[in-house]
């Protein structure tokens, strides 16, 4: 199953809700990796077998840069509550699985 890493602006409440629904979720502040560069960032979450869950659209320009990653799960700040964050990660994380999302960036 799919590991995640938040990114350190992606909101608590659906990291816990996450993690009681028993989706591995490491958030940036657990990992103490707040305010590290974006390329830093998702080489860390490369590293742990982790998809990056974000809102930074600076992820798209290292994706397509070609820079490798275990996946990018992406969408606007603003498009989604709380609770369809969740619905929308809990979906993502039910149909794929890591091989699927190397090197993906998945639109939520």
């Amino acid at each position: 199953p799919l590991r995640f890493y938040m990114d350190q602006h992606f909101p608590g409440p659906v990291s816990r809700a996450l993690t009681r629904r028993g989706v591995d979720v490491l958030t940036a502040q657990e990992a103490d990796r707040c305010g590290l560069q974006d390329t830093e960032q998702l080489a860390f979450a490369t590293a742990q077998g982790r998809v990056m869950v974000t809102f930074d659209p600076d992820f798209h320009a290292l994706h397509q840069a070609g820079v490798e990653h275990a996946g990018v799960a992406w969408c606007p700040e603003r498009k989604y509550g709380i609770g369809e964050l969740i619905q929308a990660l809990l979906l993502l994380h039910g149909v794929l699985d890591g091989e699927a999302m190397r090197n993906h960036l998945e639109y939520l």
